[in-house]
Parts: structure tokens; sequence; C-alpha cells
């Protein structure tokens, strides 16, 4: 009977929320009350491991102590204790992953990043390659007889280095004892949230959710499973898929070892696909801009399914019970991992820095700035495209170069938004977040004719030189992260 009471007092203290997003630069968690107040965070540096040119890793042990710190810290930081914590929600990079023994738990490799170009080469070979060109004619000969939807999908099938596919691909050509364990039906894939889940419960749960397996590229977001067809390309034996659960599925509790008592994982879910749900765009129409490391332009599309083209590719954002919503998502991947390399240069000290300086030339006399440090995505999908200055004079100075890097990253996030298909997905209001340093948001509101208007600006042969910065209306929002 004092059992029971005891559990009966714990369930009603325990009534805070804690959120961890695993992002590529930071690693940040928050303790929410029942208002969604924050009450307590911790953040930390997420270390990056460059071991060959272009090669992308993070330590997963490092990774691993970050993580069980960061929720210490922000639940000490909140003045509480772990038992009055009533459930873990987690929001992870998408498309960085790792494999590992299915019988010791033990990784095989570090964890591969989302950047990661080895598998650039590969990727090109299948994008150039007789496979996917006949692939292309069949689907588009099946979509002719049959007005299927998948085989209009199938017809605009490209590959990137974005998506897991083929990095695990190389992975399993590359690495024996993956190769191996595969063979013998002892090898686990995941991505970061997989492996957490699977290090929370010490091995009793292991599962991803819709948001970061439509992420991977070997997903089929039409059968709503993994892809067979696929798997079957690139020789990945489907026995090493976690299974996929609804984004609010009860994934269990975290083991009571780790953390002194056990808490509920109440869900899973991809960073940009979290911060959809987090900025409220649940309509089909809506749409969420972000500026992180990388830059990522999403459209809620309902119930659709949105064909690939003009770059942009389908996801599904969130599975909840029998709702699944669908999202059409092109990127860049250097945006602030630009303005980190131009601070490792000391070209300046402090990021508040860059405004000013970019403000005391009037242009940036002509230099131009290629942000491409892991390659172009949308439109272009080139993984061999590399970061460069063009233009450089003897009177170019710090704040030339400065200026170029901002106007870079501001065009190659038009470049993403021009290129999709004529704004028919857009609602009467378009929603950007342009998330920077300290949790800052900005929240930048235009109707269609304002965008409009401002695409037909951006649109001349040579943009750089002659464009002004956007005058729309900004409002500064309440601080804080979507988890």
């Amino acid at each position: 009977m004092p059992r029971c009471k005891g559990g009966l007092a714990r369930a009603a203290a325990a009534s805070y929320v804690v959120g961890v997003d695993v992002g590529s630069t930071t690693l940040r968690c928050h303790v929410y009350d029942k208002r969604a107040a924050v009450r307590g965070s911790s953040s930390k540096k997420v270390e990056t491991l460059y071991p060959h040119l272009g090669w992308v890793e993070l330590d997963p042990e490092v990774l691993w102590t970050q993580f069980m710190d960061v929720i210490k810290e922000a639940v000490q930081a909140a003045g509480l204790q772990m038992n009055q914590i009533a459930g873990l929600g987690i929001s992870t990079q998408r498309g960085t992953f790792i494999t590992w023994n299915k019988k010791t738990g033990k990784p095989f490799h570090n964890f591969i990043s989302w950047q990661d170009l080895r598998a650039a080469d590969l990727v090109n070979s299948w994008n150039r390659g007789l496979i996917l060109k006949v692939i292309h004619v069949i689907s588009t000969m099946l979509h002719f007889l049959t007005r299927s939807y998948r085989y209009v999908i199938a017809r605009s099938l490209t590959f990137t280095t974005y998506h897991v596919s083929l990095r695990l691909s190389w992975v399993l050509q590359n690495i024996t004892e993956v190769q191996q364990a595969a063979s013998e039906n002892n090898c686990c894939f995941g991505t970061i949230d997989t492996w957490l889940l699977y290090k929370l419960t010490k091995g009793s749960v292991y599962a991803t959710d819709y948001s970061n397996a439509s992420s991977t590229g070997v997903f089929d977001p039409l059968q709503m499973c993994w892809s067979s067809v696929l798997s079957k390309l690139f020789s990945i034996p489907m026995s090493i898929y976690p299974p996929v659960e609804d984004t609010n599925h009860s994934f269990g509790s975290v083991d009571a070892e780790i953390f002194g008592v056990p808490i509920p994982i109440v869900a899973l879910v991809a960073d940009q696909q979290a911060a959809m749900f987090g900025e409220c765009c649940f309509r089909a129409g809506d749409v969420k801009f972000t500026m992180g490391t990388g830059i990522f332009w999403d459209v809620n599309t309902g119930n659709h399914l949105h064909t690939p083209s003009a770059g942009l590719y389908p996801l599904i954002g969130w599975k909840i019970g029998k709702e699944v919503v669908f999202l059409a998502e092109g990127n860049g991947s250097d945006a602030g991992s630009t303005i980190k390399w131009a601070k490792e240069l000391d070209l300046f000290t402090s990021i508040d820095e860059t405004s000013r300086m970019a403000r005391s030339v009037v242009d940036s006399e002509g230099v131009c700035f290629v942000p491409s440090f892991s390659g172009l995505q949308v439109p272009v999908n080139d993984p061999c495209a590399c970061a460069s200055f063009m233009g450089l004079k003897p009177s170019t100075t710090r704040n030339h170069l400065i200026r170029a890097m901002l106007e870079s990253i501001a065009f190659r996030s038009v470049w993403i938004v021009v290129r999709r298909e004529n704004g028919e997905m857009l609602t009467s209001t378009a929603s950007y977040t342009l998330s920077r340093e300290h949790e800052e948001s900005y929240c930048i509101h235009a109707d269609q004719q304002t965008l409009k208007k401002f695409w037909t600006q951006v649109r001349g042969t040579h943009v750089y030189p002659g464009v002004e910065y956007i005058h729309l209306k900004e409002t500064q929002v309440t601080k804080q992260t979507a988890v």
C-alpha cells in the first residue's frame, strides 16, 4: 500500500517534459512546464570529426555523453529532480547514421554525417548510369498506361549524398565487419534517434519514427515501409532496418540506471519536421524556412505526396494516429557552417560583427561566394561542387568578403524558393523563421504578391551586385526552440 501511494505521489509531481534537439552544430535540452514555458536549459557544441577529405563524422560515445549531460544540466538548472520528469521527446538531425553489432551493441564505425561526401562518386555514377535511365523510361511508360502516382515519383528519382541510401551502400561495400554482420543477420542500422533510443533503453527498444525514416532515401512514403526495390538496387539487406512507429508512439522508458528513475520516451521526430510542427505549419500550403547549419525550405502538402520536381523531394512530416502529413522539401547544406568557417579563419571575432561589416561597404565590389562545402543541393544536386570566392581584387577587404558570404546565403535560399513550381502550394501568407545563434528567432511575413515581386527582382542574370536587402516586415518572437 505505501508503494502505491508513492507511485501516485510521483505521478502527481511528474509534470515537466524534457525536449532534446540533437542538431548539426549544437545539442540543446529544454525543460518545459505545463504551460510550455522553459524552466531550464543546457546546450553543448556538437563535436564534428573530419578524418579524410570530404568525410564528416561524429563520435557516438562523445555524442552519448553530451546527450546525457545536457539532460542532467537542464533538469538541474530548472531546480527539479529526475522523478519530476513526465516524458522525454527527442528531435535529431536527419540522414546521420551508424551501424552496430546486434548482439554486443558495439558500433562498427562513427556516425556518418548528412554532410559527408564519401559516396559522391557513387552518387554520380548512379545518377549518370544506365540503370537509372532505364528506371525513368519504364516508369514514364507505366505511368502513361496506368496513371499510377507511384510511377510519377519513380520517373523523377535521383540520388544525393544527403540521403542515407548510397552512403549506407558505401559502408556495406567498404567495411568488412558490417558486410559480415549483415550477412549473419547481426547488424543494426539507425539514424541518431534510433541509436539514442537503443542506448536509453539498454537495447530493449529498437525503432524509429516515420519522419526520420522518410528522410533516409530508402523509405517508400507511398507504401509507408522500407523500400525493397531500392534496397535490392543498393544491395542493402532488409533485415538491418528498424521498425517504424508513429511520431508520438510510446517508445518505452529510459532505463532506471541511467537517470535514477525510468522516464517515458514519448516522441521521436526529425529536426526539420519538428521545426515545421513547432511553427504550427499544420495547414496544407504552410511554409517553413529555416537557416541553421544548413538551409531548409518545407511546404506542408497535407495528405498528398508531392511529386519530386525542381529538386524538391517528398517527405513524411509526421504520423500521429491515422493522420499522415506530407512535406515537400528543398535544402542547401551550408548556411551557419559558412559563418562558422569564416569565424575560424578569424575574419571576425563575434557573430554580431558581421552585420556591421557588411553594411560598412556599399556592395561586395563584385566578389561572389559559393556556399558549397558539402556540394550544392537543390536545384543543382552536384555533390562535387566546391565552395569558392570569385571576383577577388587587390581592393577587396574583409568587409567585402563577409558581405559576399552573407549575400551568398540569402541568394542560395532564394534559389531554393524560386525553383519550385509556380507558387500553387503556398497559402496567402508564408512564414519564414531564420534561426540564429543564442536561439534568436525572427518571423518574416509576406503575401504572395510581395514574394512574387521579390522573386522577379532576383531573376536577373547576375544578381549579386545590385540586389538590396529584402524590405519585409520583421517581428521578433519569443525565444524558443521547436522540439
